[in-house]
């Protein structure tokens, strides 16, 4: 006779469950749990909204003339609605205005978590890819990558020809896609090749556009109505929601790239003569 703790006496749900884990998606599962996707995707919004959403406001106000400042740069991401964008702008500084204000003790903080942040996202993507950490000399990895975030965030603020061209969304989706393919392959010191983290990027850059659909039929009415309940405090709730969504798309885009890598057959170099 079996005993309570042998295979024989398991219950249905058990049975169940391991039948689960063996099948594919139950061991996709298994790696989304392994990296700890939300756990991230949190620190991702807490840094975030300390490093990212100042940074933002300065960047997006260093062309004064033609810069349309972090609120409407914001609103532009979210795909809000006119009232829920008028919410965000009456948290943000005018355009301008945040470079009149910064000093350099507050710039100098930035850099800091700024570095950080780069820190954060090189772990995950180590992670994922089942690397070991990268040698503490390798941080000019993240000072390059930080000078690459703000060179993106200054084309997005401003308003480049390009932008009132049919070809706009091409344009935007094309310059993500190679950010976030460019980003892997630095934060990862060169150790995943360009060809096997391409996916991942093009996965990134189409779940940002998904997220947009979502903030647009999700996110905005929050924002009106919070506001309302809650005034601003409501806004920056709605957008710390908003920044755990873009951490999860961020690591989660890296984990299909590293799922679709495993799952596609890998050709088998030809032998060499002496084979």
């Amino acid at each position: 006779m079996s005993g309570p703790g042998e295979p024989g006496r398991r219950s249905p749900v058990e049975r169940i469950r391991s039948a689960v884990r063996r099948t594919r998606a139950g061991r996709r599962w298994g790696r989304v749990r392994e990296v700890e996707l939300w756990q991230r995707s949190l620190g991702f919004a807490a840094l975030g909204f300390l490093t990212l959403v100042p940074l933002l406001v300065v960047v997006s106000a260093a062309d004064t003339a033609t810069g349309q400042g972090f609120a409407q740069w914001l609103g532009d991401g979210l795909g809000v609605s006119p009232p829920a964008r008028a919410e965000i702008d009456r948290l943000f500084a005018l355009p301008g205005q945040a470079w009149r204000t910064t000093t350099a003790f507050g710039l100098a903080v930035l850099a800091v978590f700024g570095l950080s942040f780069g820190t954060m996202l090189q772990s995950g993507y180590e992670k994922i890819w089942d690397l070991p950490p990268g040698r503490w000399w390798a941080g000019w990895r993240h000072v390059l990558w930080l000078g690459g975030l703000i060179g993106v965030l200054y084309l997005s603020a401003i308003t480049p020809p390009w932008r009132e061209s049919p070809a706009r969304g091409l344009v935007a989706v094309a310059i993500g896609t190679v950010f976030f393919w460019w980003s892997q392959r630095l934060l990862l010191g060169g150790r995943v090749a360009w060809a096997t983290l391409l996916p991942g990027a093009i996965a990134t850059m189409l779940g940002l556009l998904g997220l947009r659909v979502f903030s647009r039929l999700v996110f905005s009415p929050l924002i009106a109505s919070n506001a309302v309940t809650y005034g601003p405090f409501g806004t920056v709730l709605v957008l710390q929601t908003w920044l755990v969504g873009v951490g999860v798309v961020l690591f989660g885009g890296a984990l299909v790239g590293r799922m679709l890598h495993d799952e596609l057959p890998q050709r088998t170099p030809p032998a060499g003569p002496g084979a």
